[in-house]
């Protein structure tokens, strides 16, 4: 929100720097981004000055050029060649000195100089108004009044605005401050609590009186829900025409374009007061004025010459033929204010807040009257802003009054109350407030103090604070004055401390993506708003399923997302789209599900590994990522849960190509695998992505609390291998059961180590090099035991699986 400070101080009178009011303001809570200096023409003529011409003859070498003697008030005159025809002696003109910076049409810069044309000495530049920024015409220089003194600065007599703006940072919940006259108000409120007395100046309407009453357009309001307060009120007899000087430039200081007379006297009030405005041409109005909605379908033209389709909610300005205006959101093409208008119907209402934003949000319309109506505005202030619109426009239009004002207000929007209790704000605050200072805050942000005791304060909120109507706002709101930097800090530091169970999921969850980082995993959050059409690429999933959002923003996010499959392909997708493809990336999030029972969410964690092992190195070839590598680090996982007692089956999960689940009994904890390319070029991925789910609130329940720990052993590890040849179905796993059956107590580790198909080996076979670690935990083991271990192992494998030592 862009605040002027000239503009400001129309409601507050102050002699503080900008420096000053800024570190105010962002104390108060609005907080002052930047600030940036505004004139009304680009380098404020800096350097141009009234110039007498007091000789002018023909330039000796070129027909369209003369020569002048110019009187820059410095007792000296000097030479300047001139092309304009219409220069001539006698004249007063503006004069660019040596060294003034001009700008062009485009806005660059250029510096006049010292020089010469066709051979004649020129020390400045007598300026049309176009090369001053002042107008458009190129046709010759400018005249001045003759009355002005020569050496006069050309900033004094076009009187050229310096202006300094804020842009603040508003927050939601400030709706009342978001316009001059509500940033003025929390002014006052700061500067009262410094000591500093300033009154808020409020523009007067006492000069509002109806001239005749010719042109009376009744109002017809059907949906008072949505319209609580409308006003309205014709003008007769204006003069559309471009805005007086003061006003464009108030537009432009907060980077507003000036349209003309009547437009930018409603975006004036609005920034003004808060309260946006309306006008509508009077003469393209049949019949009444009725505020409504219209039939689903209905067709409508904004003023972007958009043809809309209207929704069976969205609150319509309508005559008896039809729709006129988007309420409290954008005008329409048919009724909107022109140069051939010369009178108006104005409109000043109080819109329901829920239904601007939803008539927004679905027409993708975000306006300066929506942002405000959306957010909530002042609705005691209706009357007020339409007679003060009305008066400019008068002065700025001409015209005449010609109806009373309507004033639709069936129902008062009444002022919030609470009570306040003293013990509440020291507790809140950490320290005691004088009483009187918190009366004073109040008093200065309007609210009325009811009832004192010594308990507390009964207080009234008026109704344009949205933001506070309890409590522990109005507490929020005596901080916020009396300053954060006041409270003060305490020596001790007070910390509570409490058994914790072990197993607490945020413990838990810190522990895995602690040791996934350490794996080199990056972890991701992404939106669990997602677009519902997702679920269409899974069977598993189904669309009666989703959870669908009442107000989306948009289509991409409509629905809760069923599954972390999708989005995390989305940041695939995005990371490879910008060249970094090797990804390594885990989200824990929720899932979200619609049943006739009512709504689940389940939490997971998904893993995404796609692309090299190892960054490109001359030290090590480039090695693509597999499934075993991915299994490892889903294993890891489980392993550092101390679930270690589970078993691989097959996958169901439809998303995966192939693939495999971890489970426990009947429970599966984990699915993973490669994800199918059909899904990966929904997201345009065309690089393998390993993908791996698993349920943490199942995984969650299946921890222990018990801690499970061995002595390290004392005695030596012996290893042995043994290369067998066997059939290609016959899988490890079947190896490393067998042989964990076979040997209970001694057999520490088995693994395989090399795996070899091919050459000099019969067809159906293959070999599998493994190795077995032995070890006894009591004693150093002999050799005799050892053998008599790795004999019984080899004539298992030889007997259940019909394997050949080599």
């Amino acid at each position: 929100m862009k605040i002027s400070y000239n503009w400001l101080k129309q409601f507050i009178k102050t002699d503080w720097n900008s420096e000053e009011t800024s570190a105010l303001l962002t104390d108060l809570g609005l907080e002052v981004e930047g600030v940036e200096k505004y004139q009304s023409v680009k380098g404020g003529l800096e350097g141009i000055v009234v110039g007498h011409v007091l000789t002018c003859v023909q330039h000796p070498d070129a027909d369209r050029l003369k020569i002048t003697t110019v009187d820059l008030g410095t007792g000296t005159p000097v030479q300047i060649v001139c092309g304009a025809a219409n220069v001539a002696a006698g004249q007063k003109v503006p004069v660019a000195t040596i060294g003034t910076v001009l700008y062009d049409a485009n806005g660059e810069a250029f510096t006049i100089k010292k020089g010469k044309i066709r051979g004649q000495e020129s020390h400045g530049m007598i300026c049309a108004e176009d090369e001053l920024g002042l107008g458009d015409s190129h046709d010759g220089i400018m005249v001045l009044d003759d009355a002005l003194v020569p050496g006069a600065t050309a900033a004094t007599v076009f009187k050229i605005e310096n202006d300094e703006v804020f842009e603040i940072g508003l927050t939601p919940n400030r709706a009342d401050a978001m316009s001059h006259w509500g940033t003025a108000r929390d002014l006052r409120a700061g500067m009262l609590q410094k000591g500093i007395s300033v009154e808020l100046i409020t523009p007067s309407v006492s000069n509002f009186r109806v001239d005749k009453r010719t042109l009376k357009i009744d109002v017809d309001v059907k949906e008072s829900k949505l319209a609580p307060r409308y006003c309205g009120v014709t003008i007769s007899g204006i003069e559309i025409k471009p805005s007086p000087a003061w006003l464009q430039n108030r537009l432009k200081a907060i980077g507003l374009t000036p349209k003309n007379n009547v437009v930018d006297v409603t975006n004036y009030v609005l920034h003004d007061l808060g309260q946006p405005l309306h006008a509508f041409d009077a003469a393209k109005i049949n019949g009444k004025v009725i505020v409504q909605t219209l039939p689903a379908g209905t067709k409508f033209v904004t003023l972007d010459d958009v043809e809309r389709t209207l929704h069976e909610e969205d609150l319509m300005i309508c005559d008896e033929k039809g729709p006129l205006c988007i309420a409290g959101v954008f005008g329409g093409k048919k009724s909107g204010v022109s140069e051939s208008t010369n009178s108006i119907f104005l409109e000043s209402a109080y819109f329901n807040p829920v239904s601007v934003r939803k008539t927004a949000k679905r027409h993708q319309l975000n306006t300066d009257a929506s942002f405000r109506f959306e957010r909530g505005i002042d609705p005691t202030i209706t009357e007020y802003a339409l007679k003060r619109a009305a008066l400019l426009i008068q002065e700025v239009a001409g015209g005449e009054i010609t109806s009373d004002v309507v004033n639709f207000y069936p129902k008062k929007i009444e002022d919030f109350t609470v009570f306040l209790n003293f013990s509440k704000v020291a507790k809140i605050i950490g320290q005691e407030i004088p009483k009187d200072t918190i009366k004073k805050i109040l008093v200065s942000l309007d609210i009325k103090v009811n009832s004192v005791s010594d308990a507390g304060l009964g207080l009234t909120i008026p109704s344009y604070r949205v933001d506070v109507q309890r409590e522990i706002d109005v507490i929020e709101e005596i901080l916020r004055v009396y300053g954060y930097n006041n409270v003060a800090f305490s020596n001790k530091l007070n910390a509570t401390v409490f058994n914790a169970p072990r197993n607490e999921d945020y413990k838990i969850q810190n522990t895995i993506a602690t040791q996934l980082n350490s794996q080199g995993f990056h972890e991701m959050m992404a939106n669990s708003l997602t677009t519902a059409s997702y679920v269409d690429l899974s069977e598993q999933l189904n669309p009666s399923n989703n959870v669908t959002i009442l107000n989306p923003l948009s289509a991409d996010l409509s629905t809760m997302r069923q599954s972390l499959l999708f989005s995390g392909l989305e940041a695939v997708s995005y990371n490879i789209n910008r060249k970094n493809a090797d990804l390594k990336l885990f989200e824990f999030g929720k899932t979200y599900h619609k049943y006739l029972a009512g709504y689940e969410e389940k939490k997971h964690l998904s893993l995404f590994l796609t692309g090299n092992r190892n960054a490109e190195s001359w030290t090590a070839a480039q090695k693509p990522s597999d499934f075993f590598l991915f299994k490892g680090y889903v294993e890891g996982i489980l392993s550092r849960l101390g679930l270690s007692k589970f078993q691989n089956i097959p996958t169901t999960l439809d998303v995966l190509s192939e693939g495999i689940s971890l489970s426990i009994g009947n429970d599966v904890l984990v699915s993973l695998g490669v994800v199918k390319k059909s899904i990966l070029k929904q997201f345009g991925i065309k690089q393998e992505v390993f993908y791996a789910d698993f349920d943490w609130d199942l995984i969650l329940k299946k921890l222990s609390t018990k801690i499970k720990f061995v002595e390290i052993p004392k005695y030596p590890e012996v290893r042995r291998d043994l290369a067998l040849l066997i059939d290609e179905n016959v899988t490890y796993s079947s190896i490393y059961n067998l042989a964990r059956q076979t040997e209970k107590g001694l057999l520490k580790n088995v693994d395989l180590f090399d795996v070899y198909q091919g050459q000099n080996l019969a067809e159906g076979k293959k070999s599998y090099a493994i190795s077995f670690t032995i070890q006894d935990s009591a004693k150093t083991l002999t050799d005799v035991q050892i053998d008599k271990i790795m004999s019984k192992l080899q004539k298992t494998f030889e007997t259940e699986l019909g394997a050949v030592l080599r």
